[in-house]
């Protein structure tokens, strides 16, 4: 995962250079632990590899990182998690609406989010990444693992030619992804 984190971090910094200068210094280990402590949660170790990296994107840079989402600061994330999971039962009553083991780490500004599932909700598969759409029931896992998002997302800046580049672009060429699941039935 290092290695996918550093030649991402060289393409934004070459490819988006505006966008590279918007993403928020990475945290430190104790300030992970902090926010670990605070939110009552043990992030995995990939997950604490990317935000010590950067800390999402500042709140003024509407760009999307993919997926026409944005990457959402750590505490942000785990204060929208907290939030969610606070309303499992009464306003979400349908069964993996909103799961406690999702963190939300890429939101479109519409309340739709692209997940770090550390439970593996539906395959089993832990450190997967799910969508969690609002309005609509669909749960859609759209990669294995972040360090498999990461590298698809670095494969794209590698092979899309400058003057084709679209910043809101999406990455869905994962091989078996996504893989298709619906919120149901009640709690």
């Amino acid at each position: 995962m290092e290695t996918t984190i550093a030649t991402l971090d060289q393409q934004l910094r070459q490819t988006r250079p505006a966008y590279y200068a918007s993403l928020q210094e990475g945290l430190t280990e104790d300030a992970i632990q902090a926010l670990e402590n605070q939110y009552q949660r043990q992030l995995p170790d990939d997950l604490k590899q990317l935000y010590k990296w950067k800390n999402g994107q500042a709140d003024d840079n509407y760009d999307a990182f993919l997926n026409n989402s944005l990457f959402v600061p750590l505490e942000q994330a785990l204060d929208t998690a907290a939030e969610n999971i606070s309303m499992i039962g009464s306003d979400f009553e349908v069964a993996n609406w909103w799961h406690a083991g999702w963190i939300p780490l890429f939101h479109n500004g519409g309340g739709d989010y692209i997940c770090y599932d550390t439970t593996g909700v539906f395959t089993g598969t832990t450190g997967q990444l799910i969508e969690f759409w609002h309005a609509d029931d669909d749960r859609n896992v759209i990669a294995p693992s972040l360090a498999a998002l990461l590298e698809q997302i670095s494969q794209y800046y590698a092979t899309t030619p400058p003057a084709s580049f679209d910043e809101y672009f999406e990455v869905n060429d994962l091989p078996g992804y996504p893989q298709r699941f619906k919120a149901e039935g009640s709690l």
